[in-house]
């Protein structure tokens, strides 16, 4: 009998120990369930990159009808020139610059001074002139046309603008950003990632990202942009 209640309580115990694995392996599963879950979020800075993607798009339709003005090859859609203007500004302007940029980003950098901190200021500089240019192109394009006499004007200043706003936003993606992120705390990062997400949704009513690619891809289609293929150039020429 000694033996038998012996036997029952490593029994006994053998199974509580199974048991207790199992919880732990469930409760391990769940644990990187969640952690899976937290991985498909968007965080601030890739809210920030991928916002710059949008804005980088306008950019190539502004280059492109450039282009076609310098050149005097191919007809600007004007409507879809103040449609790319029109983006520009509710998407890039009031909300990537002045709602997270200028209010949140920029705000620690300038504060703690150094270099990051005079780089925020030139970029908040910038903001500025880029919306004086959305201003010029958004009045171009609502006349319907551009004469002789202003094609080259037109194109010279929106090339002046392009080529700012690729290294500002290079700059921002490179050097601000992840400075940005150094001067706050995680716990800060983290409420600021789910603070963008809610005022996005606030600002358009939507997932405004989403609503931005779908009117920048419209964009593209009407300045014969959307096939990513037949942009590709032909080899270079063999050196010899």
């Amino acid at each position: 009998m000694p033996v038998d209640a012996d036997r029952r309580q490593v029994i006994v115990a053998a199974g509580a120990a199974l048991l207790g694995l199992g919880s732990i392996r469930l409760a391990g599963a769940q644990e990187t369930g969640e952690e899976m879950h937290d991985a498909k979020e968007v965080l601030a800075v890739e809210d920030l990159m991928r916002e710059h993607g949008v804005l980088r798009r306008s950019l190539l339709v502004y280059a492109e009808a450039a282009s076609r003005l310098s050149s005097g090859h191919g007809e600007v859609p004007m409507d879809a020139l103040g449609k790319t203007a029109e983006l520009f500004r509710t998407f890039g302007e009031n909300y990537h610059e002045r709602a997270l940029e200028e209010q949140h980003v920029f705000v620690p950098l300038i504060k703690a001074g150094g270099h990051d901190g005079a780089l925020a200021k030139t970029l908040t500089a910038q903001h500025q002139r880029g919306r004086e240019m959305t201003d010029y192109i958004s009045a171009i394009a609502k006349k319907g046309r551009i004469s002789r006499g202003e094609d080259a004007t037109f194109a010279k200043n929106v090339d002046a603008f392009v080529r700012m706003y690729q290294h500002h936003a290079a700059i921002e993606d490179t050097v601000i950003f992840p400075a940005w992120k150094r001067a706050i705390s995680a716990q800060q990062y983290d409420e600021l990632s789910d603070q963008f997400e809610d005022l996005e949704q606030k600002m358009f009513g939507k997932d405004g990202f989403e609503d931005a690619v779908q009117r920048i891809a419209a964009i593209e289609q009407s300045f014969g942009l959307a096939d990513l293929a037949a942009l590709t150039p032909p080899p270079p020429p063999k050196v010899t």
